[in-house]
């Protein structure tokens, strides 16, 4: 087998279902798709799809060439993404990834790095799924919970995510401030619609409180913010976000058993580049001004 060429179009073909995407995908002309197909089945003697009216669907042996097609794939894209950081400079790409519950402390300090250094561009992603540093998505990850342990990784200690329980000023007129956490039993709450969500603060309020207590329910941990703004009840938001949003008050006073861990966690392989030791040293310094 010598064509990389034939193999990466039907991988293409696989992902996208049809001729015409896997052409748009790869840039070339659809004859072009179709004859590195024929080529390659020909070449092996076995058919590796299915044609049909909606498209292309992969047979057993398609399956099998395109698990090896995609692990290649994926170690190409991971070149990729080492050999954009590998530059000496601080330039290029700073692509850091997150929590979005970390975004009130991460944005400022990303947009103030990016005006010292005028010739990068900053891409944060934040969302639930873990990207992958190996394959070159990220070049920082800031994560919480328990200590990373993804080979080939340097994780380093960071912070811990200070979290406050908060209501809105309007839910407080109509319910009462709760004094003591004996109070809580009175009340109303926002929270996760996983009850068994693993966030230390949900998992003490799980313990203080019963569950149809939790009356206004999300997936997204970031609405609950919107949530107690719109006065739907009491619930846990980044103690740092309160500085923002006035008219949320403060409930109980922090607890440290609320916060999870924050670690700050690069690739081996991009952890020296001076653009990742640049951006670590700026956010190490601004988290001693303002730790979340």
């Amino acid at each position: 087998m010598n064509s990389w060429d034939e193999i990466r179009t039907a991988y293409q073909v696989a992902r996208a279902g049809t001729v015409s995407g896997a052409a748009e995908a790869l840039g070339v002309h659809h004859a072009t798709v179709i004859r590195h197909i024929d080529a390659l089945e020909g070449r092996l003697g076995v058919k590796l799809f299915q044609r049909h009216a909606r498209g292309y669907t992969a047979t057993e042996a398609g399956t099998d060439l395109l698990r090896v097609a995609q692990t290649t794939d994926d170690q190409f894209t991971q070149l990729a993404g080492r050999i954009k950081g590998l530059g000496a400079g601080v330039t290029g790409d700073l692509v850091v990834t997150s929590l979005g519950t970390l975004s009130s402390f991460m944005l400022p300090i990303l947009h103030d790095y990016q005006q010292e250094h005028p010739e990068v561009t900053v891409r944060y992603l934040t969302g639930e799924r873990l990207f992958r540093l190996e394959y070159g998505e990220a070049h920082v990850a800031v994560r919480a919970g328990t200590r990373p342990d993804q080979p080939d990784n340097v994780v380093q200690p960071f912070a811990h995510q200070a979290m406050a329980l908060a209501a809105s000023d309007d839910y407080i007129a109509r319910m009462g401030m709760p004094r003591t956490e004996a109070d809580l039993k009175d009340h109303f709450f926002v929270g996760h619609d996983d009850e068994d969500n693993r966030a230390p603060f949900n998992q003490w309020l799980n313990q203080v409180i019963e569950r149809r207590q939790v009356q206004f329910r999300v997936t997204d941990t970031r609405i609950i913010r919107d949530a107690l703004l719109s006065g739907a009840g009491i619930g846990f938001v980044p103690a740092i976000e309160l500085k923002s949003f006035p008219t949320l008050k403060e409930v109980l006073p922090s607890r440290r058993e609320w916060s999870a861990p924050l670690w700050l966690v690069t690739h081996v392989d991009l952890h020296r580049t001076a653009k990742v030791q640049s951006f670590l040293t700026f956010l190490k310094d601004r988290a001693k001004e303002s730790v979340p």
